[in-house]
């Protein structure tokens, strides 16, 4: 018999998993942050810490506070009508009642492929974007399953925890840089000549690979999140029946090729489905594999 999955443990299971691999990211940023500190002039270090920071946190937060107009502009979503689009708005309607959350402002954007996304920096500034391909192919049950998932991700703050998250990628990957950049200004110490020299190769190792290792930590945390989602959809609506048939047509579908072209690269992460359609998911995967996504929701 097959043991059966509580949402509730679900839900606490990879929001912890997702706190603990933001703290690894902060590790990674205080240990990068070390060892320049160690073959660099100190004067000059805090002035590369002080550039990583005002720049991650400015390019951050100016597309955090606008996180809804981008991704709506950059997918070419139009607001959706009460009148043409009545099935959807009641789906919304219903989430938002059964979340207990502001009701978010509702597009539709122009594609064959059923997908969906939620963005916001808040429950009040939030929004939910629907393809019209989704509106097409899926029913009332289905769509609701959907919809209760981005409004999870409302619920969740998932905008918020995933723009903590781009800061302190941004700092680690820019103090590599600026490092990489300046490395012979690195201290000189006639006395102990060795000693500086394997540190500035431990300095230049750290450099190169830490702001891999914290992008790759980064793609972990979106593919928790979409767990979470799914577990909390599932809350909402009292039922995985819904979303876990959604996913299986999301699997299942066949789009064009033009159509596959039509997201752009710094919204896919946004999406309840993977919509570049990868065959095999991996460690560069912004969404787990909708195998095991349907796998867990047929155990809750």
């Amino acid at each position: 018999m097959t043991e059966r999955l509580s949402f509730h443990e679900e839900i606490q299971k990879n929001k912890l998993k997702s706190i603990f691999l933001i703290v690894i990211i902060f590790i990674f940023f205080i240990g990068l942050g070390y060892i320049i500190a160690k073959v660099m002039d100190t004067s000059y270090f805090f002035l590369i810490m002080i550039i990583a920071i005002i720049f991650s946190l400015g390019y951050v937060l100016l597309s955090y506070y606008n996180s809804d107009k981008i991704a709506l502009l950059s997918v070419n979503a139009k607001p959706a009508s009460q009148t043409e689009h009545r099935a959807l708005f009641h789906a919304v309607e219903s989430m938002s009642l059964a979340s207990g959350l502001p009701m978010p402002k509702v597009y539709i954007m122009n594609s064959e492929q059923i997908n969906a996304f939620a963005s916001g920096r808040d429950p009040q500034h939030a929004v939910i974007c629907v393809t019209t391909g989704m509106l097409n192919k899926l029913n009332k049950q289905e769509l609701e399953g959907v919809i209760a998932h981005e409004m999870s991700h409302i619920a969740n703050y998932d905008i918020r925890f995933m723009t903590l998250t781009a800061v302190l990628v941004g700092m680690v990957s820019i103090i590599a840089q600026l490092f990489l950049r300046n490395i012979w200004i690195a201290k000189s110490d006639g006395d102990n000549k060795k000693g500086n020299a394997i540190l500035l190769i431990i300095a230049l190792v750290a450099a190169i690979l830490a702001p891999l290792a914290v992008k790759l930590i980064s793609l972990a945390i979106s593919r928790k999140r979409e767990f979470t989602a799914d577990a909390t959809g599932v809350k909402f609506v009292r039922s995985p029946t819904g979303l876990k048939s959604a996913l299986q047509k999301i699997r299942d579908e066949h789009v064009s090729r033009q159509d596959l072209q039509r997201y752009p690269k710094a919204v896919a992460p946004l999406f309840i489905g993977d919509p570049y359609k990868k065959k095999f998911q991996d460690v560069f995967s912004t969404h787990p594999d909708v195998n095991e996504r349907i796998r867990r929701l047929s155990q809750m």
